[in-house]
């Protein structure tokens, strides 16, 4: 209906009055001229905006619609993406959004929804028992298709305007330059020109705005998107690594937050994250686990390993980036490249730059070591069959957990006692959270003691894990304040400190430890030593909850957790200043609150939020049942009914 030499769409327009004449003669002079659709002939010449656009388009096809802004925020899965091969994909401009395994359904977007063929193509092609179609704009869904099959980062960057011309002016001077390596470092170099520093790692996370010579100001964003697009264009003669240096410097962001480093140190490694392949672009992409079992890349890394840095000497790099850069191809067993260093004296940031870049390998690039790209839960196989060779034990545990969410199921599916960790070592503790979460805890953590008292005054944690070496005051003073207050005179705390002294371990005993352990330790012991302890002195205590974001993991899949878990329980759920709860028996749900409303409606009504958080109770117990649905037939309609309000 909507084809480039399909006058009906306009005729339709008119007839319902959404357009003038004039606009769809405006429309259709636009499109013999340029061969485009007609809706975007109708976008160029202003005759629609897009959500009016494709709002109609959605009533005519009886369907849904997808924006652009959807389209290009949402990340899909690699499962997804294989039910629609990228040629078929490119060739009939139809993109995948989601697949539901248990129902064989998968969803689509295109700007032909009603293109029977097409759609029952992809269903054989997909082993699908059904295909759904979304309406989309058709430069969108080809955005789409760039970013999601080749990588292209700036692939939406077209459509918006502003954007486009930032982009275009980027390309004016570095892409018609013919950007290489050394331009790269010269332009870098020269954008501090005129300024009284360069800017560094910290100045990018705390968003400075050093002042040029022409008065303009660039903000920390600004710098790590232009290092972006920079890098981004250097990938772009590498069809299958494309964007790989964007991706890798998001998950050492995401790894960095995750085991609780500084903003500096964070802010330092993401842009080690960028630059780690710069000079390195020839037939082999080299990553730690490529470097460690094939001769060519091993020899490859030894002449370029100090190449990114090199070429970025006139920026003035972080420490901690120059470090995980000449770093990342060492072995854990002291066997890498340059093979100076091994274990825990390799820097921290080159042990994550190594496991991300590999991952990232892995899961993108098909010419990897297994000639095909892999699904996360492979990847992270793979991570672990090298751990202690290769990579770092402890970090390929915590990376395998952030990645694949295993942490919050964890978390759902246990009777948990809240436990405190305070040190101001993120590896280490973060490694020890990580055993503790798995053997029944739910674990918050503090590096300083005055952060720590905030948390204990709440009167929720059951036991303390705590240094002597802390700051402002040290653990003993901590201690000492905790015991003057109910909520702390009976608190089961032990300390873990790299003290040695007789003195201190006295000193703690008399103030009232439940034991004194000196590092280091075997975090096993040690969270066998906490159960123990838990057990001993902590009994009266029921199960405590668990509490997260619903951006961690969305209500729909925390309700499957709990359903296929059989967990009893009161799941709280808060957003947006309101509160709502959802009762579970033995995994069924019995009940259901929001506001004023109860029952199914009050679910359906939760299923819609995005942001929020939620916390588990598994000391309630439902009085009543009002719910009868099961809770697979509550999924299913939810999903139905925001499939019918988003049309």
């Amino acid at each position: 209906m909507a084809g480039p030499g399909n006058p009906r769409l306009l005729d339709r327009l008119v007839a319902e009055k959404v357009i003038t004449p004039e606009q769809s003669e405006a429309a259709l002079h636009y499109q013999q001229r340029t061969g485009e659709r007609l809706e975007e002939a109708l976008l160029e010449v202003n005759a629609l905006d897009e959500a009016g656009l494709l709002r109609f388009l959605a009533n005519v096809h009886k369907t849904r619609f997808v924006s652009t802004e959807k389209l290009a925020k949402a990340d899909i899965d690699r499962l997804t993406l294989e039910k629609v091969p990228k040629r078929v994909a490119e060739r009939e401009c139809v993109f995948p959004v989601l697949y539901d395994p248990a129902a064989a359904v998968l969803s689509v977007v295109t700007p032909d929804p009603d293109n029977t063929p097409l759609l029952h193509e992809i269903q054989l092609a997909a082993g699908a028992r059904e295909v759904r179609a979304f309406v989309g704009r058709p430069r969108a869904v080809k955005a789409a298709i760039a970013k999601a099959y080749n990588g292209d980062i700036h692939a939406f960057a077209a459509l918006d305007r502003s954007a486009h011309e930032q982009f275009t002016s980027m390309l004016d001077v570095y892409e018609r330059n013919l950007v290489s390596e050394e331009t790269m470092a010269t332009a870098l170099a020269t954008e501090g020109a005129g300024r009284e520093r360069v800017l560094s790692a910290s100045d990018i996370d705390r968003g400075a705005r050093p002042t040029t010579a022409a008065g303009k100001g660039i903000s920390g964003d600004a710098y790590l998107e232009t290092l972006n697009v920079m890098v981004s264009l250097l990938e772009s003669s590498r069809a299958d690594l494309r964007g790989h240096s964007a991706h890798v410097a998001r998950l050492v962001r995401k790894f960095c937050e995750r085991i609780g480093l500084s903003d500096v140190q964070r802010a330092s490694l993401v842009v080690a994250g960028y630059v780690h392949d710069l000079g390195k672009m020839s037939a082999y992409h080299l990553t730690a686990l490529n470097v460690a079992e094939y001769e060519g890349h091993r020899t490859s890394a030894q002449k370029l390993l100090k190449t990114p840095a090199r070429l970025l000497e006139a920026v003035g790099l972080a420490g901690d980036t120059v470090g995980a850069l000449e770093g990342m191809y060492e072995r854990f067993d002291g066997k890498g490249t340059p093979g100076t260093a091994a274990g825990k004296e390799i820097p921290l940031g080159a042990r994550i730059l190594a496991i991300t870049d590999t991952y990232a390998d892995l899961t993108q690039n098909p010419r990897n070591p297994f000639r095909k790209t892999l699904r996360p839960a492979q990847a992270c196989e793979v991570l672990a069959r090298y751990k202690g060779t290769i990579f770092d034990p402890n970090l390929v545990d915590v990376f395998k957990h952030m990645v694949t969410g295993d942490d919050v199921r964890a978390r759902l599916l246990a009777n948990r006692h809240r436990a405190l960790i305070v040190d101001a070592d993120p590896e280490e503790t973060t490694v020890l959270e990580l055993r503790m979460i798995e053997q029944g805890f739910e674990v918050q953590q503090a590096r300083a003691t005055d952060q720590a008292l905030k948390i204990l005054e709440r009167g929720e944690i059951e036991i303390v894990v705590s240094e002597i070496d802390l700051t402002p005051q040290d653990g003993f003073a901590l201690l000492a304040e905790a015991r003057k207050h109910a909520w702390g005179r009976a608190l089961p705390w032990v300390i873990v400190t790299a003290r040695l002294g007789r003195a201190d371990a006295q000193r703690a005993f008399d103030i009232g430890v439940s034991d004194y352990l000196t590092k280091p330790i075997a975090n096993e012991v040690l969270v066998a030593k906490l159960r123990q302890i838990i057990e001993r002195e902590a009994k009266g205590h029921g199960p405590r909850g668990v509490s997260g974001s619903l951006v961690e993991m969305g209500l729909p899949d925390i309700v499957q957790v709990l359903w296929h878990g059989r967990k009893t329980g009161s799941l709280k759920i808060r957003s947006a200043g309101e509160a709502g709860e959802i009762h579970f028996v033995g995994g069924a749900i019995f009940n259901a609150m929001w506001g004023s409303l109860r029952g199914t409606e009050a679910f359906y009504a939760m299923l819609k939020l995005a942001d929020g958080d939620f916390a588990m109770d598994p000391n309630f117990t439902a009085s009543q049942q009002v719910i009868h649905e099961s809770p697979e037939a509550l999924l299913l309609e939810g999903m139905r009914r925001l499939d019918e309000a988003g049309r």
